[in-house]
């Protein structure tokens, strides 16, 4: 027996989906307003996982323009059919449902082919009789399946809805499989909140009718109150190189009554078959943080260096946009060796895209420091760090003019209470600044060249959590730049940034 930790992919990465090509595992998780779009790992155990690329690069691929914070890109489904990968999704913004293509999963992806459907959650599934259907959310409440042309797109049959689920609220997530003869379709009811499920029904056609699964739901932590895992559902399934089988769900980490600001992350879970043909999701026992099961051989990958010194002239994979960038905003190359970010009239606040780069919190416990070079020449100019959940839901460290004084600043927006909470004059030169946190605390520290740190106030992680900013994200340790109502005159150059788990 071997044990591992869940999540195996921990910060916000939901709705996972998977598709094994020989010994090699690949997983696709949503990215709502983030930019590029979907994030697509590698694995060769089950349990370590790196990211190889993004699915959604382009902008023609990924509009994202004024997207609303948490929509976007929802539940992108990933399988591999002769050589090829195809990964599905909605852009809950721009028109609908579509799927991209390669073959190489860490290369360029296609542009996107789009299928005429208005429902949410697509999954393709590509049938033993050589056909490729679709399958998702539609109205009346249910889900809904059709073939299609895979080379364009366009459907080959009507729209069926072949199950309306097992009674639970938004059955979604569907996935449909073909194992031991039958059709089995799974997917998720309960909402993505606390009330989460996965169920389970088969049939002996992609059309049904289908047969609800007895032991249903075949997971789902409902009813586990204070369990430090809930929102279990939107699974999918997949059988290793071995034969054994295994589930990969979503599920968040509630903290201090039931607040969760990591967001909706990746966890694993072993399957076994009932002797009536049924799956059984780690023997009918939920998921633990630490799981005790046999596991494929390990591969873990080297671990992530904490600093990135902006050496390249590409950003690493783990750096985000909050929707389409401006090219003139940031750049790689003005200042070798540093990150510049040209602060635009936009801020935090705004619903667009504002001179910001980030990256996921992963860690409950972590701290994120950058060194700033940075001089305003105009009140307004700003520059800085920030964790944030969504433009109402959002903390910052940064520099600033107050009364023509350079100075360091911590504000914090909470819905519609914005304030400077405290600030304090700094001399000139480059200064380090830092977020510090715990499961229940920001702490924001500054340092001077040639001086101790300074604390200078602190913010509550519950504020900046799913339950009070309604965010289907996880929050974001980031660096930006404004000239909050116009372009500011002074560049901010970051020389490097540092993640590192505590």
């Amino acid at each position: 027996m071997c044990m591992y930790n869940n999540p195996v992919i921990s910060g916000y990465y939901p709705d996972p989906s998977i598709c094994r090509v020989g010994q090699n595992y690949y997983l696709v998780t949503s990215s709502n307003e983030y930019f590029p779009g979907i994030p697509i790992f590698h694995s060769r155990d089950l349990v370590h996982w790196r990211q190889v690329g993004h699915c959604l690069t382009r902008a023609s691929q990924l509009p994202l323009h004024q997207c609303a914070s948490s929509q976007g890109i929802f539940a992108p489904t990933i399988r591999y059919h002769d050589g090829i990968f195809y990964v599905i999704t909605t852009n809950i913004s721009a028109g609908g449902n579509f799927y991209v293509y390669a073959d190489d999963p860490a290369g360029e992806w296609s542009d996107p082919v789009w299928i005429d459907h208005q429902g949410i959650d697509p999954s393709l599934f590509f049938s033993p009789d050589g056909r490729t259907y679709v399958s998702a959310t539609g109205q009346p409440t249910g889900i809904y399946l059709f073939e299609i042309d895979l080379k364009t797109g366009q459907r080959r049959t009507e729209t069926r809805c072949i199950w309306k689920g097992t009674g639970g609220r938004f059955p979604e997530a569907s996935h449909l499989y073909y194992l031991n003869n039958s059709y089995y379709l799974m997917i998720a009811e309960g909402g993505t909140e606390y009330g989460h499920m996965v169920t389970v029904a088969r049939s002996a056609s992609p059309w049904g009718p289908f047969e609800p699964c007895p032991y249903n739901p075949i997971l789902t932590h409902r009813d586990r109150g204070f369990h430090p895992i809930q929102g279990t559902g939107h699974a999918d399934l997949i059988e290793a190189d071995d034969g054994e089988c295994w589930l990969v769900c979503l599920a968040f980490r509630p903290h201090g009554g039931n607040f969760h600001h990591l967001g909706r992350e990746t966890f694993l879970a072993p399957v076994s078959w009932a002797a009536d043909g049924w799956p059984v999701v780690n023997h009918h026992r939920g998921l633990e943080l630490t799981m005790d099961t046999p596991t494929l051989p390990p591969h873990p990958w080297s671990t992530e260096a904490p600093r990135d010194d902006f050496d390249q002239t590409t950003l690493q994979l783990s750096w985000n946009f909050l929707r389409n960038p401006h090219a003139q905003d940031w750049s790689l190359t003005a200042r070798p060796g540093w990150l510049r970010l040209y602060g635009s009239p936009l801020t935090l606040d705004d619903q667009d895209s504002p001179a910001f780069i980030g990256r996921r919190q992963r860690h409950f416990s972590c701290r994120a420091r950058a060194l700033l070079d940075f001089t305003p020449q105009n009140e307004g100019e700003e520059a800085g760090l920030t964790i944030l959940a969504n433009e109402k839901h959002h903390y910052e460290i940064a520099l600033t003019l107050i009364d023509g004084v350079r100075s360091v600043i911590v504000r914090r927006r909470i819905g519609d209470l914005v304030a400077i909470v405290a600030s304090q004059a700094t001399g000139d030169g480059p200064i380090v600044l830092e977020i510090q946190a715990d499961a229940e605390m920001y702490t924001f520290v500054y340092t001077q060249p040639g001086q101790a740190p300074r604390m200078l106030a602190t913010g509550a992680t519950r504020y900046l959590s799913s339950e009070v900013a309604a965010s289907f994200t996880g929050v974001y340790l980031g660096m930006y730049a404004t000239g909050r109502g116009r372009v500011s005159s002074a560049p901010a150059d970051f020389d490097w940034f540092d993640y590192c788990p505590q």
